[in-house]
C-alpha cells in the first residue's frame, strides 16, 4: 500500500478528522511539511496553510516564507504567516529559544484555529447546514516521536514523558506520526516535490539535533533496531499510562473529599500508599509541581496550621489536624482559612475579619460580641478560621473547666440553623474565639499584658 492511502487509512481508523472538515496546516517549508501538504491535496482535503516566521535565521527565514507563500498558488489555497520577535520573547520569559518558538507557535494556532471555528459556524448558521469542524494539522513523525520520549527519559519527566506525542489533542492533529521519515523522504522524491532545509538542523547545538544527529545512530551501532524498539515501546508505556490512570482514579476516588471550594484529604490514609507518584497525581491538578512532593510529605509531619503553595501562588496545602486541604488562596467560600502573621483583612463569604495589635495603655475595654481581645503574647501564627465541628471544646471566658461547643450552643439556645453559621478561631488546636460569642478564658487580658491582639467580625 502506498503512502497515500495508508495516510488516508490511518486517519479513518484514528477517527482523526472527516474528509469535509477544514484543515490549517502548520508548513515550515521542510521536507516533512510539505509531504503533509501534497499528501492533503492529493486525497482531496481543504485546508489551508499556516507559515510561523521567527526570524532567528536572518535571510533564509524570509526564504522560507516566501517559498511557502509560493505554495498558496501550487495548491490554490489561502496562506498565513505570522512573524515572531522570539528572541525578545525569550528574554522576557526567561525561556530557550526552542520553547519559546513552540509556545508562540501553539499560541498562534490556537488562535488561528477559534477565529476559524466560529467564522465556519457562523457560516453553518446562515445556511442551517450540519456543524463544521477545523483542526490544526502539524509534520509530526515516528523519528520526532522517539526523539522526544528519549530526550523526556533523560529530563526525568517520569511515565507520562514517556507515552510520547499525542497523535490527538485538543485542536491538534498528528497524521503522520507513524511514518518514518525515510518514508517521507522516498515520497517526496516520487512525486518531485520541492522543499527548504532550516540550516539550523545540523548543528547539534538544539538538545533534539543532539538525539537526532548524533545519539540515536550512536545507540544503533548498538541496537540496530533501536528505532522500531521504542516507538514499540511507546505503545507499550501508552497502555500502561491507561491502566495507571484507571488505579489512580480509583485512589483519588477515596482519599479526596470535595468540599465546597477545597479538597480534604486524610494524612495518614494518604501516606500509608508510600508512594511518591500519588501525592503528585493529587497535588499537579492544583498547580504544584513534582519537585514539591518532598514539601508534602514533610508538611504531613508538621503542626497544624503549616501551609505549602504552588509555584503561581494560586493554590495552598494546608495541614489541619489529621488532613490536608487544598483550596485557591484567598477563596471567600473556602471552609478554611489560613491567616498568616501581618494580615489586616479576611475576607469570608458571609462575613470579614479585621486583625490589629495594640498596646495595653491604648486599649479601650470592648463590650460588643463581635470584637475579641486577647493577649497578644499568648498568640502565635497561624491562625485558623474554620467553621465549628462536633467534638470541638474551648474554655469559655470566666471559666476554668473545658466545654464542648455543642452544649455551649444548647447553654445559648441557638437554633440548628444558628448553629450550622458559628465559625471559630483555632491557633495550634486551641480555639480562641467562637466568632461573635465568647473568647477562651486562656487568652484573656490580664494584669500581665502589654500588647492586645483585637479581632473584630463584620457581617452584611
Amino acid at each position: 500500500m502506498d503512502l497515500l492511502n495508508r495516510f488516508q487509512k490511518n486517519i479513518r481508523q484514528q477517527n482523526l478528522f472527516q474528509a469535509k472538515d477544514t484543515l490549517l496546516l502548520a508548513v515550515s517549508g521542510g521536507i516533512d511539511s510539505i509531504v503533509l501538504c501534497d499528501l492533503c491535496k492529493q486525497a482531496g482535503y481543504d485546508f489551508m496553510i499556516l507559515h510561523c516566521n521567527f526570524q532567528l535565521r536572518g535571510e533564509e527565514s524570509k526564504r522560507d516564507e516566501n517559498f511557502v507563500r509560493g505554495l498558496g498558488t501550487k495548491y490554490g489555497v489561502e496562506v498565513l504567516v505570522k512573524k515572531f520577535e522570539t528572541e525578545k520573547y525569550a528574554r522576557e520569559k526567561k525561556f530557550g529559544i526552542q520553547e519559546a518558538a513552540r509556545d508562540l507557535r501553539y499560541q498562534w494556532f490556537k488562535e488561528i484555529f477559534n477565529a476559524q471555528f466560529s467564522m465556519l459556524n457562523a457560516q453553518r448558521d446562515l445556511t442551517h447546514g450540519s456543524r463544521l469542524m477545523t483542526h490544526v494539522l502539524t509534520a509530526h513523525h515516528a523519528d520526532d516521536n522517539i526523539e522526544t520520549v528519549l530526550m523526556n527519559f533523560c529530563r526525568g519527566t517520569g511515565l507520562r514523558g514517556l507515552e510520547g506525542i499525542p497523535v490527538s489533542s485538543d485542536h491538534i492533529r498528528r497524521p503522520l506520526l507513524s511514518f518514518w521519515k525515510e518514508e517521507l523522504i522516498e515520497f517526496a522524491k516520487e512525486n518531485k516535490l520541492e522543499f527548504v532545509e532550516d540550516s539550523s538542523n545540523r548543528s547539534s547545538k538544539y538538545a533534539r539535533n543532539l538525539f537526532r544527529n548524533e545519539i540515536i545512530p550512536l545507540i544503533a551501532k548498538a541496537y540496530p533496531q533501536v528505532k522500531s524498539n521504542l516507538r514499540d515501546n511507546i505503545d507499550r508505556f501508552q497502555e500502561i499510562q491507561k491502566l495507571y490512570h484507571i488505579s489512580v482514579k480509583e485512589i483519588k476516588k477515596k482519599l479526596c473529599r470535595k468540599k465546597n471550594d477545597e479538597v480534604h484529604i486524610p494524612i495518614k490514609q494518604l501516606m500509608l500508599y508510600k508512594n511518591r507518584a500519588l501525592i503528585f497525581e493529587i497535588i499537579s491538578e492544583y498547580d504544584f509541581t513534582e519537585k514539591q512532593i518532598d514539601e508534602v510529605i514533610k508538611l504531613s509531619e508538621a503542626e497544624s496550621g503549616k501551609l505549602i503553595e504552588s509555584p503561581n501562588g494560586a493554590y495552598r496545602i494546608i495541614k489541619f489536624r489529621s488532613w490536608f486541604i487544598i483550596s485557591r488562596n484567598q477563596t471567600v467560600n473556602a471552609d478554611i482559612i489560613v491567616i498568616e502573621e501581618g494580615i489586616k483583612n479576611v475576607q469570608c463569604s458571609m462575613f470579614s475579619v479585621q486583625f490589629s495589635t495594640v498596646a495595653v495603655s491604648d486599649f479601650k475595654l470592648q463590650t460588643s460580641n463581635l470584637i475579641a481581645c486577647l493577649d497578644a503574647k499568648e498568640i502565635s501564627f497561624p491562625l485558623i478560621l474554620r467553621k465549628w465541628k462536633p467534638g470541638d471544646y474551648f474554655y469559655p471566658l470566666g471559666m476554668k473547666k473545658k466545654k464542648k461547643l455543642a452544649r455551649f450552643f444548647i447553654d445559648q439556645k441557638l437554633s440548628r440553623t444558628e448553629k450550622e453559621k458559628v465559625w471559630v478561631l483555632e491557633m495550634n488546636k486551641k480555639i480562641l474565639w467562637v466568632l461573635g460569642m465568647r473568647i477562651d478564658d486562656r487568652f484573656k487580658i490580664t494584669e500581665k499584658t502589654r500588647s492586645v491582639l483585637k479581632i473584630s467580625l463584620e457581617t452584611p
